[in-house]
């Protein structure tokens, strides 16, 4: 059965950083390229990082590049988000993905894409 849990997030003041976990079990990860996404309150859910199967590949909303970086380790079957420089704007619950995918990768869902249950991330002083 295959099964994504973030873990990782909590409250950090604005300027912080914060790391989230992506673990991964049931599948095999070195197959799937993954996706962090994230949801405000009252906002929809928005695609912000991913990162092909092999790695090679990255992929950054222009809200969150430079300050955030993916990275992925097979061995381990988790992937990661590092967060620097946060703002009360990046506020949200995180969500990661897995998508079978030979190359590339996407932030556009996809029906047949893996999802975990989300880690609360809030910005605030």
């Amino acid at each position: 059965q295959p099964r994504l849990v973030e873990s990782g997030g909590g409250l950090v003041q604005p300027g912080g950083p914060l790391r989230l976990s992506c673990a991964a079990s049931g599948i095999p990860l070195v197959d799937y390229a993954a996706g962090w996404f994230r949801q405000a309150s009252g906002k929809e859910r928005e695609g912000i990082s991913c990162i092909s199967a092999g790695a090679g590949s990255k992929y950054y909303d222009d809200s969150v590049k430079g300050r955030f970086t993916i990275s992925k380790d097979n061995a381990k079957s988790t992937v990661y988000l590092q967060m620097n420089s946060l703002k009360p704007e990046d506020t949200a619950v995180y969500y990661c993905s897995a998508e079978r995918r030979p190359l590339g990768c996407t932030i556009i869902p996809g029906a047949d894409d893996h999802w975990g249950q989300g880690t609360r991330v809030t910005v605030a002083s």
